[in-house]
């Protein structure tokens, strides 16, 4: 049974910063991709960034430049460093998985998926 904890969410004023976390377990962490997504308020579900296996990311334009994906493969968690949040930042973040990427679907592939951790920028 694949499951995946987000944590680190809150609330952050304009220009702030936010680490997300997401602990993984139920599958070897290290050979699979892991993806953070998000979903604002009244919007579909978005992709954020992704890590592969071998440690190559890929942003959406929205993220590059702010946010870092990470992930410790001791601790089977992968993170999101968010940095010069905006207001429009504000959304439920999800982390997934999966082990084959499917760059520009909507769900880059990933098959399992944690609950959220809502983020909320504002002064």
């Amino acid at each position: 049974q694949v499951q995946l904890v987000e944590s680190g969410g809150g609330l952050v004023q304009p220009g702030g910063s936010l680490r997300l976390s997401c602990a993984a377990s139920g599958r070897t962490f290290s050979s699979y991709a892991m993806g953070w997504f998000r979903q604002a308020p009244g919007k579909e579900r978005e992709f954020v960034g992704i890590i592969r296996s071998g440690g190559r990311t890929t942003y959406a334009d929205s993220a590059k430049g702010r946010f870092t994906i990470s992930r410790d493969n001791t601790k089977n968690t992968v993170y999101l460093q968010m940095n010069s949040l905006k207001p429009e930042d504000t959304a439920v973040y999800y982390c997934a998985t999966g082990m084959s990427v499917v760059p520009g679907s909507w769900d880059y592939g990933m098959d399992y998926w944690g609950e959220g951790t809502l983020v909320t920028v504002s002064s």
